[in-house]
Parts: C-alpha cells; sequence; structure tokens
C-alpha cells in the first residue's frame, strides 16, 4: 500500500483531530530542538550526528554498511553521506571497503567517536528524560510506544518511498 490519493471530497480533520495534530506538530519540533541544542552545547554535534553514531556503537564490531545506517537512522543516502563526511573529518567515523560486497562501504565509529559518545550520552538521556519522559506517567510512555509504534508501522508499507530507498 503506497501513499493514499486524495479523495474528491476531503475528509477533513475534526477540531479534535486538528487540535491534536497541531500539538504534535508543535513538540515535535519543539523537542527536536530541545534536543539539537543540547547536542551542539555538549559536543557540537546535530542530533542526527549523534543518532549515527548511536547507531554504530550498538553495531556488531561498530561498524555498518552505509544502506543500513541510512534505513536505521531513517534518513537519506545523501543525507548520510554527508553527515559521515563531517564525522570523518571529526575522526569520530571511518569508511571502509567492504568484504563481502566490493560496491558497497561500511561506516566504522572510531574509538574517538566511541569516547565522544560516551562523554556526551549522560546529558543527552537527562535531556530527553527532562523532555519527555519526566512529563509522562508508566500508562502514558506505555501508549506513547504504542502509537509510535503503529505510526512507524503504518509509514512503512511495503512499496512505500522510503528515504533510505532514495
Amino acid at each position: 500500500m503506497n501513499t493514499p490519493v486524495p479523495s474528491p471530497e476531503p475528509r477533513w480533520l475534526t477540531e479534535e483531530e486538528q487540535a491534536t495534530w497541531q500539538a504534535f506538530i508543535h513538540a515535535t519540533r519543539l523537542l527536536e530542538d530541545h534536543l539539537d541544542r543540547q547536542l551542539q552545547r555538549d559536543a557540537g554535534m546535530p542530533h542526527l550526528y549523534y543518532a549515527l553514531l548511536v547507531a554504530l556503537s550498538r553495531a556488531p564490531h561498530r561498524r555498518m554498511r552505509m544502506t543500513e545506517l541510512a534505513k536505521a537512522t531513517k534518513i537519506t543516502r545523501s543525507r548520510l553521506s554527508h553527515a559521515v563526511a563531517r564525522l570523518e573529518n571529526n575522526g569520530w567515523v571511518r569508511r571502509e571497503e567492504c568484504a563481502s560486497d566490493k560496491r558497497g562501504q561500511n561506516t566504522v565509529l572510531t574509538d574517538a567517536g566511541f569516547e565522544v559518545l560516551r562523554r556526551t550520552a549522560p546529558g543527552h538521556v537527562a535531556a530527553v528524560r527532562w523532555a519527555l519522559f519526566d512529563r509522562l506517567g508508566p500508562e502514558q510512555v506505555r501508549q506513547f510506544g504504542d502509537i509510535c509504534r503503529t505510526m512507524a508501522e503504518g509509514l512503512q508499507p511495503e512499496g512505500a518511498d522510503l528515504p533510505w530507498l532514495r
């Protein structure tokens, strides 16, 4: 199932849906700004770069194929390439040829990159906790997780035009 085709008569949002949609947009923009500012202050990097370092830190041998890293972080390959180049200039990652596929490349988290992540993680976790989890009760956290997973599943149907495929 691909993106829905608009019908001749739009299904306008109800007043409650519109208020919820606006609250979601407002909250996600403020959250992303909050996290970006914290990471710029503490590590001189945007949230996206931190997400790349985290994904690499969780991968076996701290290495991932570029295509898998794009998929894990939900970004286009060109955006990933630009971000990895910046991280490479900082000495936080390096690229290497993929042994199993000469056309592919791996991105590897360096010891310096792992150290930046180790130093930055406590402040980042505190920022996430303050902005989100400290404001929700346990049942709200569970519901929020369910809602986010449902949204993500619905936005990734078979054949969808997903960022990491571009």
